[in-house]
């Protein structure tokens, strides 16, 4: 893995992903992340390199998209992106945001562990290996700062100010060159080979899974050889007064 920008992170630091209740069963059964495009998002912001305030008088510059700007915004979809939360403990904003109010299940890894488990991904097994990049997050206020110059994959690890409570840790893969090629590329996300025992630490089931949901993934996950590593969110645990 390639890292991303100025920012680092520690190796051992904690990086959680919460699923939905089927996304995870899915990855579980194929060994497979998915990275959807970066045009995916609901992210208005996503990829932008500044943010124009709706106030008088209007900034000359916008009055309309310039060609180079329409184009940019087209090759959103060249970038395949997954993104990970950084934090010590779970969280329940990200429950209730990624996973459904608590019906879901978060997986936790960390940067080492990342580097070991993603295999090559190649859009087609005759065409060369993506590289896979890496880093933290940096949030900006684009109201202020204007990034002209940046990168088409550096973009992306530059966000709103805004959405700072986020705290994401990204990886990405770039598909811009390999379409220079004539590889054909996916219009939205892509599936990347991974393996699941070097990549996991630790399985965090919501609370508000069902009792026949957490057999159902627990029956995945012991065939996936990922049993000791299961456990029960937190917020399942009994709150006491006295």
């Amino acid at each position: 893995m390639r890292e991303v920008g100025e920012l680092h992170v520690k190796g051992d630091e904690m990086l959680w992903k919460y699923f939905r209740f089927d996304r995870f069963l899915s990855m579980l059964t194929d060994s497979r992340l998915y990275f959807a495009s970066a045009n995916q998002f609901i992210d208005p912001f996503e990829g932008a390199v500044a943010v124009q305030l709706n106030v008088p008088p209007p900034d000359p510059r916008y009055a309309e998209m310039e060609s180079v700007e329409r184009a940019f915004f087209r090759l959103k979809r060249l970038t395949k992106i997954s993104c990970w939360h950084r934090a010590a403990y779970e969280s329940d904003a990200m429950w209730k945001l990624y996973a459904g109010e608590h019906k879901g299940i978060a997986i936790c890894t960390t940067p080492d562990r990342i580097c070991s488990a993603f295999k090559p991904f190649r859009l087609e097994p005759e065409y060369d290996v993506e590289d896979l990049w890496g880093g933290p997050v940096q949030y900006v206020d684009l109201t202020k700062v204007h990034m002209r110059g940046v990168g088409m994959l550096d973009r992306f690890f530059f966000k709103h100010r805004a959405f700072e409570w986020e705290r994401e840790y990204r990886l990405a893969i770039s598909v811009r060159m390999a379409e220079e090629f004539g590889v054909p590329v996916p219009e939205n996300g892509i599936l990347v080979d991974v393996d699941l025992s070097a990549l996991i630490e630790r399985i965090v089931l919501g609370s508000t899974t069902t009792e026949a949901e957490r057999a159902t993934v627990a029956q995945h996950v012991a065939s996936a050889g990922l049993s000791d590593r299961l456990e029960l969110s937190t917020l399942l645990g009994q709150p006491r007064y006295v």
